[in-house]
């Protein structure tokens, strides 16, 4: 299928590696040019050569915490861009009498006020040129909160909420705004959440992965390819009549009839 973005520009968040390089790459495919985000200058350069080699976009890096005025001031100087795809790591895991005021606003910063502060910024250019896409990367928290993920739990519904009242004040000038909410990914975030269980239990990566596969209807965990295919479909001349929508990628895991 065609998805009609090639030769758009895109704005790729926590894009050096895991679903936003998955993200990344299915947009690619689609011929939209890149700027890639992440902090790590080493694993960043090497996801956006690898790009350029495979399907010879142009793709700018930026280096750099997008949580921080100057980081979002470096990234967003190499605009304007047609998609946008806001993505941060998850705050850790833990238990509610742990958490103190400054464990949330670290959260809140990083997975609610920076989503909604890059979008302050480019929503109104895609307004004015009748056309933009932006792709929240939020979790399957928002749809059943995860007791240890409680941090995590209440930043991104801060984000949804936001996000369901401005997708329908854009709508109207051709740009649309969706989450997509990952359950459990290939990814290193899924590693880290499974070596906490092998601390806490005393089983080995195997069996922690296997009991966690086991509750997921699919059986098995989802990839970053797939996920950035259902991205680039949203982002697609295909997806402008889903607007304000949470988009559950997690095989079936949450168990809810809406």
């Amino acid at each position: 299928m065609d998805l009609g973005i090639r030769g758009k520009r895109a704005l790729v968040c926590g894009a050096s590696k895991g679903l936003g390089l998955g993200c990344a790459r299915a947009l690619a495919e689609a011929g939209v040019d890149l700027v890639l985000n992440a902090r790590g200058a080493g694993a960043l350069g090497l996801a956006a050569e690898a790009i350029r080699a495979e399907f010879g976009v142009t793709v700018e890096e930026v280096a750099a915490d997008i949580t921080s005025d100057e980081g979002r001031a470096a990234v967003l100087a190499l605009g304007p861009f047609d998609i946008l795809v806001t993505n941060a790591g998850g705050p850790p895991p833990g238990h509610w009498k742990d958490w103190g005021e400054a464990d949330f606003m670290g959260a809140i910063k990083a997975n609610m006020l920076t989503p909604i502060a890059l979008m302050t910024a480019l929503l109104p250019g895609m307004c004015d040129r009748g056309w933009g896409r932006v792709i929240n990367i939020t979790s399957q928290a928002v749809k059943a909160p995860i007791p240890q993920l409680g941090l995590s739990n209440t930043a991104r519904a801060g984000l949804t909420g936001y996000v369901a009242g401005t997708s329908r004040q854009v709508a109207p000038f051709g740009v649309t705004i969706n989450n997509l909410l990952p359950g459990i990914h290939d990814t290193d975030r899924a590693t880290a959440l499974d070596q906490g269980v092998i601390r806490a239990e005393g089983i080995t990566m195997d069996e922690a992965r296997a009991r966690r596969a086991a509750g997921i209807p699919a059986r098995r965990y989802g990839t970053a390819a797939e996920f950035g295919a259902m991205c680039a479909f949203l982002c697609s001349q295909h997806g402008g009549f889903i607007v304000g929508q949470n988009i559950l990628l997690d095989g079936g895991a949450t168990n809810a009839t809406l």
